[in-house]
């Protein structure tokens, strides 16, 4: 899998998903760095080998489900869910809207989850937690157990730290560090 890990890093940069340069963050923090995940996840190797790596991450864990906030979420799990086709266990997706539908069905949470459910919330890069946090409370809202919380990138700057400290566990495929060294996560 390190070998897949290491793949999705370089595909990262080729793919102009992993950028150096000035950037404000959603957060209106200032950086030397910054990851579009959707560059990478909406690329057909970036989501072969991000579905797949993720998958390996879950296909041990009693998951029922995997699921994450719009927008970063819907590729990541969309790929986990191909990923799982034909395996003993396949593992359904969901997403959390920012707010709940106003019309339709006005459901909050799309997709395959049912009360109870043991899930996986996923992001595309962790910063601050936020995101993570909000997909979170969606689900245990309707009852359910998080038992995994995935990203693509952990940024290092408070967010996997706030995340773990909250009793959940974290792991990143790719530590992406204040000084700009982007290393597989081991």
């Amino acid at each position: 899998m390190e070998t897949d890990t290491k793949r999705i890093l370089d595909l990262a940069k080729e793919t102009g998903a992993l950028l150096f340069g000035e950037f404000t963050l959603a957060s209106g923090k200032k950086s030397g760095h910054y990851f579009d995940g959707r560059l990478l996840t909406l690329h057909p190797e970036g989501a072969h080998l991000i579905g797949k790596a993720l998958y390996d991450e879950l296909k041990d864990l009693d998951v029922d489900a995997v699921g994450g906030l719009v927008m970063g979420a819907i590729p990541i799990v969309t790929a986990i869910a191909i990923s799982s086709y034909g395996s003993v266990k396949p593992i359904p997706a969901f997403f959390v809207r920012d707010d709940t539908k106003d019309h339709g069905t006005r459901k909050r949470i799309e997709g395959h989850l049912k009360p109870g459910s043991r899930v996986a919330i996923v992001d595309d890069v962790v910063t601050a937690g936020g995101s993570v946090m909000k997909a979170i409370r969606a689900v245990e809202a309707e009852g359910c157990e998080v038992v995994k919380v995935l990203a693509i990138v952990d940024r290092h700057e408070g967010g996997s730290d706030l995340i773990k400290a909250q009793g959940y566990d974290f792991s990143a495929l790719i530590d992406l560090w204040p000084t700009g060294e982007a290393t597989v996560s081991t």
